[in-house]
């Protein structure tokens, strides 16, 4: 049998294949390469700016679990692609905002993100919009969310999250990330300081 060597582009393809494939629940444990980051629209610029300024007053915890957020699935690590950090979900939220008896609103996520810092802080880092997709498509004939012009990234079911199929999406409005302010993972997102429990 002739063998003979990858090519670079054949190379690239399978290394994507195979991080698509590995385990979700292994821990991340190198970053992958930025790809340059591509400006943004007016209409996401203006989505950024009203995630930081209706989630500003979370960067105090505290206040995020005062109006119904609580931590939900740990610290979320990738196989290679960095994490997406502690998830703190308002559950009523999700169900009213999935079921559309809520709008869809921007300055309402149903999820605000947090990275563990050394010291045993949580740093704000984003903010995630979720609804339960059977519940949404229902009540919107089928149609996927999208928020000011920004389509959600489906999930389906069986996950790692132990939730029905699902659409989310994440908007990295305190951390810039280099692969785009609305792609799932986040390349310098670390849960290497999570103990376990919030603080």
């Amino acid at each position: 049998m002739k063998t003979g060597r990858f090519r670079p582009l054949q190379h690239s393809i399978i290394a994507a294949v195979l991080a698509i494939a590995a385990p979700w629940g292994v821990q991340a444990q190198q970053a992958l390469v930025a790809a340059p980051a591509q400006p943004l629209s007016a209409a996401q610029g203006a989505l950024l700016n009203v995630v930081r300024d209706s989630t500003a007053r979370f960067k105090d915890v505290s206040i995020a679990e005062a109006e119904g957020y609580a931590l939900q699935f740990g610290c979320v690590s990738g196989p290679d692609s960095g994490a997406m950090g502690l998830h703190f979900v308002n559950l009523p939220l999700v169900a009213s905002t999935s079921s559309g008896a809520s709008p869809l609103d921007a300055r309402r996520p149903q999820i605000v993100i947090y990275e563990p810092t050394p010291g045993g802080r949580l740093h704000l880092i984003g903010a995630d919009y979720l609804v339960l997709a059977d519940a949404w498509n229902q009540a919107h004939g089928g149609s996927p969310p999208e928020l000011m012009g920004q389509l959600f990234h489906y999930f389906e079911t069986p996950n790692r999250f132990g939730l029905p199929a699902f659409y989310t999406l994440h908007v990295w409005a305190w951390k810039d990330n280099p692969n785009g302010a609305f792609v799932n993972w986040h390349p310098n997102v670390s849960c290497t300081a999570f103990a376990g429990q919030a603080p």
